[in-house]
C-alpha cells in the first residue's frame, strides 16, 4: 500500500510543477491556493502517507487503510477542480458540490488514518 501512495504523491509533484509553471508563464497568480494545495496536500500529504505505510506494513493493510485510500484519492481530485472552479464561471452550486464534497472525502480519509495509526502503529 505504501507504495501506491508514493507513485501517486509523484504524480502531484508533476502536476504542482507544471501548474507552477503555467502561473509563472501566464502571470496568473489568483491560483497560489490551489497549487499550495496540490504541493502539500497532493504531495507532501500523500508521499509522506505513503512513507508511513512502507514502515509500518501492518497498519498499511488494514481495512481502514483500504478505505482511507480510496476516500483520499477520489476526494482531493474533486477538492482541488473545486478550488480552480473559483477562478472560472461556474454555478455556485457545482463549486460547492466538488469543494464540500472533495473536501469531506479528504477530511473522513485523514480520520481513517488517524484511527489506523493509533490502533495499528507500533514500535
Amino acid at each position: 500500500m505504501g507504495a501506491k501512495w508514493i507513485k501517486i504523491s509523484v504524480l502531484y509533484l508533476v502536476i504542482v510543477l507544471a501548474f507552477g509553471l503555467f502561473m509563472h508563464y501566464t502571470i496568473q497568480l489568483e491560483w497560489t491556493a490551489t497549487h499550495a494545495h496540490i504541493g502539500v496536500v497532493g504531495w507532501l500529504t500523500t508521499g509522506f502517507i505513503g512513507l508511513i505505510y512502507s514502515i509500518y506494513k501492518d497498519a498499511a493493510e488494514t481495512g481502514l487503510a483500504k478505505a482511507q485510500f480510496w476516500f483520499y484519492n477520489l476526494g482531493l481530485p474533486f477538492l482541488l477542480v473545486g478550488m480552480m472552479m473559483v477562478h472560472i464561471d461556474v454555478p455556485r452550486w457545482l463549486f460547492e458540490l466538488f469543494v464540500s464534497g472533495g473536501g469531506i472525502a479528504v477530511a473522513i480519509s485523514v480520520l481513517f488514518f488517524f484511527v489506523n495509526v493509533f490502533k495499528n502503529v507500533k514500535s
